[in-house]
């Protein structure tokens, strides 16, 4: 097959029971792209053939809604009665599922990354009213040439629940190891069993071993309804008990005691990064406490998950100890900051003008100040501080919605400022 459309195709990637995967190339949009192509029998199978149509369209459905940084986006789909495919973004590194065995174990801070950029992308799908229904290591992807390296991608939308769930609630689909007691039950669902299900994959690729293994697909199930698993730490000595304590409240068998939201979840798996549960390098950030960290500034309140993701990844981080200059007077500069966490001090001929608390900005008239880029002031940590750097060029080179939420965002400060001037001139 050398052409799928307008796609010249390049290689097979992937075959499985229901379809082929090709890597092809959009000559229009001058990219890369996967092309999930359908067996032609498999649709028109006497037996699974109705299921299988309609998973196929139920994710053909999502070309262009799940745009987010950690989601396989999917460009195009063609229903026809020859030829059925799909074309998704290509991820080229492969699956977590090689990652799944005692012997080939990521480190357990990289899982913790892993799992909580998946619950930034699931809430992201749960918002547009999607529930995965088949999260697994085999539907993760990492894009890095090096194993497990990059960024994670979450894909196969086929058995989601989308909008009309009467349609895509399909019996006997699914892998019932990581399934949710209500899932296998067949009982209502909602986001809350794909949040079951991430905890079965942190499980895994934390032990090499799933929580509930058998010999027969009724003894998984019937230990997933009534089984109680080995602690992670009691099969791999180095993950924390907060570990063990998150992963057994997202595979609670009672939904109402499972994670009620994905912000809940996220929130606890940076929290164990930001308290010093898990090993970072010193001076170093975690990526999910750096988004968790902009999240919740004020500053980038109107910021889309994407573009959190983006300034996660042109921002610097790094920390001040007390009595550190972070900024000097007289200094030429070309980036702005934030403090993360900690206290500073606004100094000007050793006279303390204000101080600076979590949330703060600060540096930005060096570059929206043009012009002039040199500092006015002496800017000094009181206390362990947590400062975070965006260079000019760094912020030139971002999606032009960034930009525009960056400066909307200083216009703000700027506005708060001159309202806290006039009160207190005011007040004088």
């Amino acid at each position: 097959m050398n052409r799928i459309g307008k796609y010249d195709v390049v290689r097979e990637v992937a075959r499985g029971t229901t379809a082929t995967v090709y890597l092809a190339f959009d000559s229009f949009a001058r990219r890369e792209v996967a092309v999930k192509v359908a067996f032609p029998q498999i649709l028109k199978d006497p037996e699974r053939g109705k299921i299988y149509t309609n998973l196929f369209l139920n994710e053909a459905s999502l070309v262009g809604k799940l745009l987010h940084p950690h989601i396989v986006q999917i460009f195009d789909a063609v229903v026809a009665e020859e030829l059925s495919y799909i074309v998704m973004e290509y991820v080229a590194g492969g699956t977590l599922e090689e990652f799944c065995r005692p012997r080939r174990l990521l480190p357990v801070e990289r899982i913790v990354e892993i799992a909580f950029k998946c619950t930034r992308a699931l809430d992201h799908a749960c918002r547009l009213g999607i529930t995965h229904r088949d999260i697994k290591p085999a539907n993760i992807l990492y894009s890095g040439k090096m194993p497990g390296t990059g960024t994670i991608k979450i894909s196969d939308f086929g058995a989601a629940i989308v909008a009309a769930p009467e349609r895509t609630l399909v019996s006997g689909i699914g892998s019932p190891a990581y399934m949710s007691p209500q899932q296998v039950r067949e009982l209502p669902l909602d986001h809350r069993t794909d949040i079951y299900s991430l905890g079965v994959v942190m499980y895994q690729l934390f032990t090499g071993h799933l929580p509930f293994e058998a010999q027969t697909q009724y003894d998984v199930i019937y230990q997933i309804i009534h089984g109680t698993p080995t602690r992670p730490s009691n099969l791999r000595k180095e993950i924390p008990e907060v570990l063990d304590e998150i992963v057994a409240r997202a595979m609670a068998k009672d939904v109402d005691a499972r994670y009620q939201n994905w912000d809940e979840f996220g929130r606890d798996l940076a929290q164990a990064f930001r308290s010093g549960h898990l090993k970072t390098p010193k001076r170093d950030f975690a990526e999910s406490e750096k988004f968790d960290t902009l999240r919740r500034l004020a500053f980038f309140a109107d910021f889309s998950d994407a573009e959190i993701w983006e300034v996660v990844g042109f921002s610097e981080w790094r920390a001040a100890v007390p009595g550190e200059t972070v900024i000097r007077d007289g200094e030429e500069g070309d980036f702005f900051c934030f403090l993360a966490e900690g206290e500073l001090k606004v100094m000007k001929n050793g006279r303390v003008l204000t101080l600076l608390g979590k949330g703060d900005c600060f540096g930005e008239m060096a570059v929206i100040g043009k012009p002039s880029r040199t500092r006015g002031a002496d800017i000094v940590a009181l206390a362990d501080s947590k400062i975070i750097t965006i260079r000019d060029a760094a912020l030139k080179r971002a999606s032009e919605g960034c930009r525009m939420h960056v400066y909307q965002s200083f216009l703000g400060v700027l506005s708060t400022r001159l309202e806290l001037a006039n009160a207190r001139l005011a007040a004088l």
